[in-house]
């Protein structure tokens, strides 16, 4: 029988992963603030 879960690591870094996160709010907010490790 196949797991459900099968990983694919491009899919996953392109909805979740940094370049993607940019382009909401969040990380450029934390940016703006000064922070010093962004994402993780």
């Amino acid at each position: 029988m196949k797991r459900t879960f099968q990983p694919n690591n491009r899919k996953r870094s392109r909805k979740m992963g940094f370049l993607a996160r940019i382009k909401t709010k969040v990380i450029a907010n934390r940016r703006r603030k000064g922070r010093k490790r962004l994402a993780c």
